[in-house]
């Protein structure tokens, strides 16, 4: 929608100097614009040169419209207010301005909310709130100047409740007497709010009527020259296009290095293991630090979280700024990261990371509050107004997502298309199926999928630490700015088998699929793909031992489509009979419904194809882990005897030759 479509100006200061002015591009969820301004404000706020952040709240400020129905009825409202004291978060307090019409489209204010002001949700956040009649200018830029004052001597949020009233309908062509008749009889017979203040102006001889009349019809004329010009451009052109009317850069990104020499990483790993003298790492915490070292070394066992710091150290060392928040990122969900370290004694906080000697970016780094919905908005709008800087989001399970779903809907992955805007943010979202229960499985992945078109994100199931680390290095250095989105694992984070060697961080580069390695191509008749941490269950099986009539390839990256890659997997086995997609997920989730049209497509005619996984599901697992077990075994024996029959007809697409 066109007046969805942001935009910039610079403007002049009586004093000579100049401010920009933006307007961020909103969707129809208006509120939920909200926290990507404050999120865009903070980028330009923050400095990012050097090893440290330094934020300047005086670099720019929020000012954010709210409608007088939306402000107290969506609760990204409240979670945004949540955000002002936050250090993670601050912008020295925002300017919020309800446009209040005392009419929620058609709904009275008695049927929009159990307060009697609109703005009184602002008080829970010991907010000061200015209500000030919309009919009255001089009153009404007191207002403005005495919550800036606040704004700059507190630094804190201020709201103002502009109560005013809409002359017309909600639309052109809406008619407000339909349900409002009482107040639209009273609005008609109102004069509007210029000729109230001309009049004031007129009364106190500051100008006559005809100049204020001359006043008005310049500004009218000069706005009817502009559509005119407009007009004329658009009808020159043909340049009025559709929304979504972009050409968008489906092109493959070019590739870039990840690889960091063994050197520089034992390096950069001694130096995240350094503590101050005399500080005291809990007795626990020691060994899992102490196995980072040995890690590095010729026995090889880095792990997730080891690979991931050894990433962002690699990123700060080089330029490339890191910001990382969700909830409890600083430990980690599942206890593995640690980039924040407690002395044990006395409780203080040490941040090895935030000290690296050679950093020539900083990497900020903060717990989230309880909320999806405005901090993944606000790292949106950072990362948009940051691009040179790697900005990650962490959900505490992935399953929790689906709280900002708008902000991934309406912004992350249609933002290119709507709007030509586009960023590296990254999602982390812990996604794998261990017996946890329908609300600690699933991240969702089948939305990640069903959004992606047209090379708008990145969509990604991991099995290694060594992938982890490339990618996350792609991301940053990638020129082709894309959301990327990684189902990070759980149980993976420990397991044995899902470690890497140091050489394959600093002799590697990320790889859309992996084969298996080990497969005498020739005897193989069944290729199970496959992707995320399914890959361990399915190798770590009894029947995979000897099993030489199954190979498992492991699709790392969904999309964009590896087609290239899969297709040489393929041609790999020249006695394949079948190919079979296998999943952890429901049949109606996860990646079968991507994966399976695209592999039809391409397969050769005497290729069978087949799918194995859970059923159609309403919930994403089972609430039992009794039930979790029997149903992830029969996953697996039925994907690897081939004596089970998996495979459905070959049929093809429409226009597959």
């Amino acid at each position: 929608v066109k007046y969805h479509h942001g935009a910039q100006g610079t403007y002049q200061l009586p004093d000579d100097r100049s401010i920009i002015v933006r307007l961020e591009s909103n969707p129809s969820h208006l509120e939920y614009v909200s926290p990507v301004v404050e999120g865009a404000t903070r980028a330009v706020q923050t400095t990012r040169q050097g090893p440290h952040a330094h934020l300047d709240v005086n670099a720019a400020i929020s000012i954010i419209l709210h409608g007088d129905a939306a402000f107290p009825g969506q609760g990204v409202v409240a979670e945004t207010f949540n955000l002002q004291a936050l250090d993670g978060y601050t912008v020295g307090g925002a300017l919020h301005l309800i446009q209040n019409n005392q009419v929620g489209f058609t709904t009275d204010p008695d049927d929009a909310r159990s307060t009697r002001w609109a703005s009184d949700l602002a008080k829970g956040f010991d907010v000061p709130i200015i209500h000030v009649n919309a009919d009255d200018v001089p009153a009404c830029i007191s207002a403005v100047r005495l919550a800036f004052a606040f704004r700059q001597e507190f630094g804190h949020d201020v709201v103002i409740d502009l109560i005013g009233y809409r002359r017309y309908g909600h639309n052109e062509a809406d008619e407000p007497a339909y349900t409002q008749p009482e107040m639209a009889a009273k609005i008609k017979q109102k004069v509007a709010v210029r000729e109230i203040y001309a009049g004031e102006l007129v009364e106190r001889g500051v100008l006559t009527k005809e100049e204020s009349d001359a006043l008005a019809q310049e500004i009218w004329n000069g706005l009817s020259e502009r559509h005119r010009e407009l007009k004329e451009e658009l009808s020159a052109t043909d340049a009025e296009q559709p929304t979504g009317g972009y050409e968008l850069d489906r092109s493959p990104s070019p590739e870039v290095k990840t690889a960091v020499s063994a050197d520089r990483l034992r390096s950069l790993n001694e130096e995240l293991l350094r503590v101050p003298d005399g500080f005291t790492v809990h007795p626990k915490l020691r060994k899992q630090l102490d196995r980072r070292r040995e890690a590095v070394g010729s026995e090889g066992g880095i792990d997730w979280a080891q690979a991931e710091s050894l990433a962002y150290a690699s990123l700060l060392t080089e330029g490339t700024p890191v910001r990382l928040t969700g909830q409890d990122v600083e430990r980690g969900t599942f206890s593995q990261r640690h980039l924040v370290l407690h002395d044990a004694k006395t409780g203080q906080r040490v941040s090895p990371i935030q000290s690296l000697a050679g950093a020539l970016a900083p990497m900020e780094l903060h717990n989230s509050p309880l909320s999806e919905i405005a901090c993944l908005g606000f790292e949106y709008g950072y990362s948009m107004e940051a691009p040179e800087t790697l900005v990650l989001w962490e959900a505490q399970f992935g399953d929790f997502v689906n709280s900002a779903q708008v902000v991934i809907d309406q912004f992350i992955v249609s933002a290119l298309a709507k709007w030509g805007q586009t960023t590296r943010l990254t999602l982390l979202l812990p996604h794998g199926y261990e017996g946890s229960g329908p609300e600690h499985s699933s991240a969702r992945l089948e939305r990640f999928l069903t959004l992606a078109a047209e090379g708008n994100i990145r969509v990604a199931n991991l099995t290694t630490p060594a992938q982890y680390f490339h990618l996350l290095r792609r991301q940053a250095r990638v020129a082709k700015q894309r959301p990327l989105v990684i189902m990070t694992p759980k149980s993976l984070l420990r397991l044995p088998q899902a470690t890497s060697r140091i050489e394959h961080l600093a002799d590697a580069r990320f790889f859309p699929v992996l084969p298996e390695p080990r497969i005498d191509e020739s005897k193989v008749e069944r290729l199970v793909l496959c992707t995320g941490k399914v890959y361990y269950d399915l190798k770590g099986h009894a029947t995979r031992e000897n099993n030489e009539r199954v190979a498992i390839s492991r699709v790392e990256l969904l999309y964009p489509f590896p087609q290239e890659q899969i297709m040489e997997e393929v041609a790999r086995y020249p006695n394949l009979r079948e190919v079979v997609w296998a999943q952890e997920e429901p049949r109606n989730m996860g990646a079968r419904a991507h994966m399976s049209p695209r592999l039809l497509q391409l397969l050769p005619s005497q290729l069978e194809f087949g799918y194995v996984g859970r059923p159609e599901r309403a919930s994403p697992g089972e609430g039992y882990p009794a039930a979790h077990t029997m149903e992830q075994n029969r996953i697996i024996r039925t994907a690897l005897d081939l004596s089970i029959p998996v495979s459905v007809n070959p049929v093809k697409l429409p226009g597959e030759r």
